[in-house]
Parts: C-alpha cells; sequence; structure tokens
C-alpha cells in the first residue's frame, strides 16, 4: 500500500514537472530564464520549454510603451520662484536582460532622474520662460533621460511637462497681469473700430460728394448740348425761312418774267405797292425816282380827266353860248 502511495506521489510530480516546463510567452512579452540562477537566455514570443528544477523565469517584461505620471517636483527659477510641476514619461523595453539586471526598481530610478533633471533644466530659467518653453523643457529632458537608462535596456520616447503650479502670490499677480492685457487688447480694439468707422464715414461723405459733383456736372453738359441744340433748330428754322422767302421771290420774278410783262406793268405795280406803303403809320416815305415820275404822269391823268368833266358841265349850264 505504501509503495502505491509512493508512486503515485511520483507520478503526480513527474505530471506537474512535466506540465510547468511547457511555457508560452504572449506578444509584445519577453522571459528572462536563469538556468542554476545564472542568465540563461530571454525568450521571446511563442511556446518554449525549460528544464524542470533547474531552469526558472527571472523576470516576465512587457515590450510595450508605458506610461508613467509622477507626482510634482519642487523646482526653483532663476529668479528664485518656487513652483511645483509634475511630469509624464513615455518609456519602452528594449532589452529585457539589461532591464532585469541593470538597476533595481527601473521606474523609482527614473522617477529621481526625472527630478534632478527638471531641477537642472528649471535652475537656468526664468518665471516667464518657464511658462513659455514647455517644449525645450521637453525636447532637453528627453534626451537627458535617453542618454541616462540607456545602460538599463530602457528607452525613453517622450516626458511631458504636465502642470506647471506656480506659488499663490505669482498667479495672483498673472491673473491681473492678464486681466490688464485683456483689457488694453479691449481699449485698442474699440480704437480701431472708432478709427475704422470713423474712415468709413469720412469715405462715404467723399463719395457723396463726388457723386454729387458728377452729377451737377452732367446736368450742365446736358443743359448746355440742350441750349446748343434749340440754337442750332434755331438758325436753321430761320435759315430755311430766309430760304423759302428767297425762293418764293425768286419764284415770283420768274413768273413776272413768264407772262412779258412790260415796263408800265411793273410801274403801275409799284405805285400800287407805294399806295399801300402810303396807308400806313410811317411818318417819312422815301420814294425811288421812278415812282416819282410816274406819280406825275398819273396826277396829270387825273387832272385831264377832271377837266373834261367840268366842261361839259359848262355848257349845259350856258346853252345859249
Amino acid at each position: 500500500m505504501f509503495s502505491l502511495i509512493l508512486i503515485v506521489f511520483v507520478l503526480i510530480l513527474i505530471i506537474y514537472a512535466v506540465v510547468g516546463s511547457i511555457q508560452i510567452v504572449p506578444q509584445a512579452h519577453a522571459f528572462v530564464v536563469e538556468r542554476l540562477g545564472t542568465y540563461q537566455g530571454t525568450w521571446g514570443v511563442g511556446l518554449h520549454l525549460k528544464v524542470p528544477f533547474i531552469d526558472r523565469i527571472a523576470q516576465r517584461v512587457s515590450l510595450k510603451e508605458q506610461v508613467v505620471d509622477f507626482a510634482p517636483q519642487p523646482v526653483i527659477t532663476k529668479d528664485n520662484v518656487t513652483m511645483q510641476i509634475d511630469t509624464v514619461v513615455y518609456y519602452q523595453i528594449t532589452d529585457p536582460k539589461l532591464y532585469a539586471y541593470g538597476v533595481v526598481n527601473p521606474i523609482m530610478a527614473i522617477e529621481n532622474l526625472t527630478a534632478t533633471t527638471l531641477r537642472n533644466i528649471i535652475g537656468d530659467l526664468e518665471l516667464d520662460a518657464t511658462l513659455t518653453s514647455r517644449e525645450n523643457v521637453n525636447t532637453q529632458m528627453r534626451a537627458t533621460l535617453d542618454v541616462a537608462t540607456d545602460p538599463w535596456g530602457i528607452k525613453v520616447n517622450r516626458v511631458e511637462l504636465k502642470n506647471i503650479i506656480p506659488p499663490a502670490e505669482i498667479q495672483n499677480a498673472m491673473e491681473k497681469q492678464m486681466k490688464a492685457e485683456r483689457e488694453r487688447r479691449e481699449a485698442i480694439l474699440r480704437a480701431e473700430g472708432e478709427k475704422k468707422s470713423a474712415v468709413l464715414r469720412a469715405e462715404g461723405h467723399k463719395e457723396s460728394m463726388i457723386l454729387e459733383a458728377e452729377a451737377n456736372k452732367e446736368a450742365a453738359i446736358l443743359n448746355a448740348e440742350a441750349k446748343k441744340e434749340a440754337t442750332i433748330r434755331e438758325a436753321e428754322g430761320q435759315a430755311e425761312a430766309i430760304m423759302k422767302v428767297q425762293q418764293a421771290t425768286a419764284d415770283g420774278l420768274r413768273a413776272i418774267k413768264e407772262v412779258g410783262a412790260d415796263d408800265p406793268v411793273i410801274r403801275l405795280k409799284a405805285l400800287e405797292a407805294f399806295a399801300k406803303a402810303a396807308d400806313g403809320r410811317a411818318t417819312k416815305i422815301i420814294v425811288p425816282s421812278e415812282i416819282q415820275g410816274l406819280a406825275g404822269l398819273v396826277t396829270s391823268l387825273k387832272e385831264v380827266a377832271a377837266v373834261s368833266k367840268e366842261e361839259p358841265a359848262q355848257e349845259d349850264l350856258n346853252p345859249e353860248a
């Protein structure tokens, strides 16, 4: 009975040893293996077998990028201002062997190294430069930490300043300065707005006067053109009237020539025209010499006619004679 129990116990040990010797390394991980306390090798991803009771896995290492957030650290600037700054470090294990045997508690080592490096960098900067030079501080810290952690099998990818907390009195002064700056910008914007408004009003008045002057100019031009056109039309009408009168006179003379009027007829017509002119209100009449002779002839004829009429009358009164 005892031998049976011993056999069962041995079988259980053998099964446990066989099962325990089969190891599977997951993705993005590495196992550091020791044999009898000495570094034997680093297992990568996949299935591995170890010698029971001789080999052991000293450390399981994650090869993924990791993030660690360190507590705020007190630092002093060049102008003797004490502030609190907390940092965030992004790192990745590149050599599992160096990570396992390089330094005890690597995270604490990185934290202390970050604090000392940050104090060195901020100590060379004043308060205003510290608040506005985060990118430069991040770059310097990453370079320094990457060089320092290289023997530990760690690569520092990024370092970020998460918060910069100045003292309360500095914060109050900064708030007052920010308020004054905002008020200054507000005054500048208001002045620029008033300036633009005045400029726009002046430009509008200028354009209005220009348009008014152009309108007056066009009106004057149109009036001048209208007067010019009226004068031209009036002159053309007078010229046309004169031409028609001349044409009528020429037509009259042509008609007289065509009917063959002799000189006595023309003289008689002239006398009729003179008689009509005499009937007017003119106080002075200039009589042509031709008409004067014709008038004397007419007067003589009238006298002869009058004498011839009186003689028969006298004969009737003296029948005896």
